[in-house]
């Protein structure tokens, strides 16, 4: 029998609007991530009350992810289960950036960045191909605890993107054309060696849109 998971990205930051890249720094939940957590939270109780219950619920141990996660452990009767392997991407230096600054402060390595190179990470950073390996990992240890299993991993943009390049094989340095928005649900189902994407970009219980997790300013274009 499959393993479904629901991977869920972390409320709105206030760094999330103007485009700051947060890494590891942990920025907590702006009011409107507060208030998608608890929207969050009613969608997975109404579920579990029509049978489609949560065995366990996993989280990234960054604050940002444990503000959207512990309302919906709470509304479940769930404990909340960290896990730093459920961390977003390091980016050293890079972070407490946006972009633009980034190019203005490390020109450098901003132009290396913008190659894809999976082996490039910044100072003081992960690169993609180490994070992408980091969060497999931390992904198939989860699963494997819950074999036929129900589960939400409640983490970031960085980690939703590993999943997605994981279960459709896309390469480290493919150009992103699917969204990774703020407190979206994201549905795998995995069995045996295979996976596949139930849903994506599920944000059909909150009640205003949601934001990108892109670098740039303008929400048309993803990294």
């Amino acid at each position: 029998m499959p393993t479904q998971v629901l991977f869920i990205r972390h409320g709105e930051t206030d760094w999330n609007r103007i485009k700051r890249i947060q890494g590891h720094i942990d920025i907590p939940l702006a009011q409107s991530g507060l208030a998608q957590a608890q929207q969050l939270a009613a969608r997975l109780a109404r579920e579990a009350q029509s049978g489609a219950k949560l065995d366990a619920i996993y989280s990234s141990d960054l604050q940002r992810a444990q503000q959207t996660a512990q309302p919906a452990a709470a509304a479940l009767g769930l404990p909340l289960q960290l896990k730093p392997g459920l961390r977003e991407r390091a980016y050293g230096v890079f972070q407490g950036h946006d972009s633009t600054e980034i190019e203005a402060r490390f020109p450098d390595e901003y132009a290396v960045w913008q190659t894809r190179d999976p082996g490039f990470a910044p100072e003081g950073g992960e690169s993609s191909r180490a994070f992408y390996h980091r969060v497999v990992h931390a992904v198939e240890s989860i699963v494997a605890g819950h074999p036929a299993g129900r589960i939400a991993c409640v983490a970031h943009g960085g980690v939703l993107d590993c999943v997605y390049r994981l279960v459709n094989g896309l390469p480290l340095d493919a150009p992103r054309n699917y969204a990774l928005l703020n407190t979206s649900i994201n549905t795998v189902e995995f069995d045996g060696g295979r996976a596949r994407v139930l849903a994506w970009a599920d944000i059909d219980h909150l009640a205003s849109g949601s934001d990108d997790d892109g670098f740039v300013k303008d929400p048309e274009l993803f990294r």
